[in-house]
């Protein structure tokens, strides 16, 4: 059999962990309750044309794995302390090394205005502090325009303060905002260093600071979100070049703009929402005694649907497509990614699921877009489409 060890393994997970995984673990400290959760989800992909994400899906890889632990206490009627473990290996992203995903202490005042110190989950659009949980979302694979697998450490946290808070609107319902402040995480395993690394570029070091906010109006209609948010945020870069002979480079900005819209609309068995987001960047680069700028923005968006056919299972569809403003190789297939995909989920129990997603796409992005295609990843070539099928199953308590 070509996948026999690896089905076997997979298998065993299938059945044997939503058994371990179908209850909340207590422990106590210091008089204190404590609370545990979890999630963990394995996939396999297969395609017919380029490898995606760092898998060999041309081939078929079960390199789609990722969880987190989490642990967190109310220690007052106000103060709330938590913490997230969170490790991933989706080909040679994540590379099995855990990362404190987040740590915070939450002090909610009031209803209308509280603060959070520390590491802190960036809120930014519909998914973005929540693109992990994969229990919550219809999809085994989030629209790769806005929210890339290969980029989730770019703005998944920032070190720093949040304050945040609901104010009633009365009868035109309720607003959620959130501001904050602070610097940006970094992940060498990650995408922008691979993406980097297949030009030539090894980064040695990475900084920078951040600041945004993000507001949430739930309308008076039934089911109806619409939301706004806004982020800011700097890079500094210090690498090596090997096309000129590993020469230092310096790659800063002023600015790193990000703005998005979404809405997400519930009523009665269908699900709707969308998402549109713009990047706005300007690089300065330093080498060899000279300096240029390159724009480095893009731009991407998608819209979806879904229907609860039954209560356990769910099929939809959505339409994902990626910009790059300035491709670096001006050819069709390298300025785009569009993205249709089909999903089925079937709830097994509340905390098992299985999802078959079929993905149709044309383009494959920029060199340094870091939007699943990989030069590195595909010595060939790149080819102008790929079709790719996607089994995922998750499980949480």
């Amino acid at each position: 059999m070509i996948f026999g060890i690896k089905n076997a393994v997979f298998l065993a997970a299938l059945y044997v962990a939503p058994a371990a995984l179908n209850a909340q673990v207590d422990f106590k400290l210091f008089d204190r309750t404590f609370q545990v959760h979890g999630f963990a989800s394995q996939g396999f992909a297969y395609s017919g044309q380029n490898n995606y994400l760092t898998m060999k899906t041309s081939t078929g890889s079960f390199a789609m794995t990722d969880g987190g632990v989490t642990v967190s206490s109310q220690l007052t009627d106000k103060f709330r302390v938590g913490a997230q473990i969170y490790d991933r290996n989706v080909g040679e992203l994540g590379k099995w090394r855990p990362q404190l995903d987040w740590a915070y202490g939450d002090y909610k005042f009031k209803d209308w205005f509280g603060v959070r110190a520390g590491k802190v989950k960036t809120a930014l659009g519909l998914f973005n502090d929540t693109q992990d949980m994969e229990f919550l979302h219809t999809w085994a694979v989030l629209p790769q325009a806005v929210y890339p697998v290969d980029l989730r450490a770019n703005v998944i946290a920032h070190t720093g303060a949040d304050m945040y808070g609901t104010v009633s609107l009365h009868k035109l319902g309720a607003l959620n905002y959130t501001a904050y402040v602070g610097t940006r995480t970094n992940d060498p395993r990650g995408g922008y260093y691979l993406a980097t690394a297949d030009a030539g570029l090894a980064i040695k070091e990475f900084s920078g600071i951040v600041g945004g906010w993000d507001a949430r109006w739930n309308t008076p209609i039934e089911g109806l979100m619409i939301g706004g948010s806004w982020l800011n945020q700097t890079e500094n870069i210090n690498g090596t070049i090997a096309p000129y002979g590993n020469a230092p480079i310096q790659i800063s900005d002023d600015f790193e703009q990000t703005t998005a819209v979404y809405a997400d609309y519930m009523r009665g068995k269908w699900h709707f929402n969308g998402e549109f987001r713009r990047n706005k960047n300007v690089l300065d680069i330093s080498l060899l005694g000279a300096r240029s700028q390159a724009d480095a923005g893009d731009k991407g968006w998608f819209v979806s649907a879904a229907y609860h056919v039954t209560k356990k299972l769910e099929m939809g569809v959505y339409n994902s497509r990626y910009y790059v403003n300035v491709p670096t190789t001006p050819i069709p297939a390298g300025d785009h990614i569009f993205d249709q995909a089909v999903t089925a989920r079937y709830d097994i129990t509340r905390f098992w699921n299985v999802k078959v997603e079929g993905h149709f796409i044309d383009g494959y992005g920029d060199l340094y877009s870091a939007h699943g295609f990989y030069l590195g990843s595909n010595p060939q070539g790149l080819k102008p489409t790929t079709n790719m099928l996607v089994i995922r199953t998750g499980f949480n308590f």
